[in-house]
């Protein structure tokens, strides 16, 4: 500190003194300096982020995969893997060393009618329907075909015997969609599997805000007891794939298919597979944003209490008849929408209990959501008291292009829907 006497003489009673405290000066112009600091570091990580998550594989709300949860390779196939080993150095010379292991699954292909109706264009090649006379010409049996044609290399002919061969080591289950068998001795290669004729259970819903009463026999008016009933199918599917190590990943109406007797079965076991195969999810798979468990959508570890919080947002899709989740929330935005531990406000169709399972598959806490059984264990509980009389109602038709933007799908995975559209 510096003293500077003002016009001050010996003789003068008062005096002006001016300090110059230069610490007044210097100590907030650093504080100010550091706040611009951390407020310009704080604005570089959001753009980034922000551009991270613009510039991310996929479509739009539809995200990247993280790797699964305590899996390795000799975990992931429990006992064996699936994968094909890729020794050969030709196509006819892989086929030639896989045809005896699935042996007991070829389909002769003078069995299979040469008139194949596409009905959806997949990740693996097309899809078609068709019939298969196994016994009586009068009674074919219609099924659909998962088809690799030519051309293709080693890599694609590898990945579909090993799809084959892990429906084979699946094996059956009353809500999972079956093998019937294949065709795989020469190209095109065939993947017969069973026809769900009446389609996915998205179209379905759909389909039940119609003013119909039946179609095709099938009843298109759901009550809550039945939505309770078609959950509970799909519970059992998980938990058969929780026995065997794996999880779904991608828990949706659009993934479950539905017979005119309401008998769910649960398909789309693509990422099952691949987690199974490799022990962890590729880079390349993703799924629809709005459908993730919030550690997916962080990118961290994947596991069977993600398919919990996506069967939270079943009962969601089950009770509006179809509608797309967080309707007002961008599929972009839907990670900081849960990060502020937000969700979904209760439909007006939907009841209290039902409510009440959808928020305890969605606590952000993994650990604190209820484990399948415990999730089994109340939907039974509630079935018992929900209401078989009251049909649920939901006004407006669905437009898929809208719905898919909204959903943060793509159009051309909602085509898989049969004939009830």
């Amino acid at each position: 500190m510096a003293r500077i006497l003002l016009e001050c003489s010996l003789s003068d009673k008062l005096c002006v003194v001016r300090e110059q405290q230069y610490e007044i000066i210097i100590i907030p112009t650093i504080l100010v300096g550091i706040f611009l600091i951390l407020l310009a570091v704080i604005l570089w990580l959001f753009i980034r982020g922000q551009r991270a998550q613009q510039q991310s594989p996929g479509l739009r709300g539809i995200g990247p995969e993280p790797p699964s949860r305590g899996l390795n390779w000799e975990a992931a196939g429990h006992g064996g893997s699936v994968f094909v080993p890729l020794k050969e150095t030709s196509v006819e010379s892989l086929l030639r060393t896989t045809t005896h292991a699935l042996a007991k699954l070829q389909v002769p292909r003078e069995q299979l009618s040469e008139v194949l109706e596409q009905i959806h264009n997949g990740s693996c090649g097309a899809i078609y329907r068709t019939k298969m006379y196994t016994g009586d010409p009068a009674k074919p049996k219609s099924v659909v075909l998962k088809a690799l044609e030519e051309p293709t290399g080693l890599q694609e002919v590898q990945d579909f015997l090993g799809r084959v061969q892990f429906y084979q080591y699946l094996g059956k289950h009353r809500n999972l969609v079956q093998l019937e068998g294949c065709c795989t001795e020469k190209l095109p290669l065939y993947m017969v599997l069973e026809d769900v004729a009446q389609g996915d259970l998205l179209s379905f819903l759909w389909t039940c805000r119609r003013d119909v009463m039946t179609m095709d026999g099938l009843l298109y008016d759901l009550t809550e007891k039945q939505v309770y009933h078609i959950g509970r199918q799909v519970l059992l599917a998980l938990e058969f794939l929780q026995d065997k190590h794996l999880f779904h990943g991608d828990v949706a109406a659009r993934n479950i298919l539905i017979q005119s007797d309401l008998t769910a079965k649960l398909c789309g076991l693509g990422l099952a597979y691949e987690v199974h195969a490799r022990g962890a999810i590729p880079a390349t798979h993703s799924v629809p944003l709005k459908w993730l468990a919030p550690e997916r959508l962080l990118l961290r570890p994947a596991g069977i209490r993600g398919d919990v919080w996506s069967f939270g947002i079943l009962l969601y899709e089950m009770v509006t008849l179809g509608a797309p989740p967080y309707p007002e929330v961008p599929p972009t935005s839907i990670l900081q929408y849960l990060q502020r531990r937000k969700i979904m406000k209760r439909p007006s169709s939907c009841t209290h209990t039902m409510y009440g399972l959808m928020k305890s598959c969605w606590r952000w806490n993994e650990e604190s959501r209820p484990s399948l059984r415990e999730l089994h264990s109340r939907v039974e509980i509630a079935t018992r008291t929900a209401d078989d009389k009251a049909v649920l109602q939901v006004p407006e038709l669905v437009v898929p292009e809208l719905y898919a933007a909204v959903a943060g799908i793509s159009v051309d995975s909602l085509s898989y829907s049969y004939s009830i559209l």
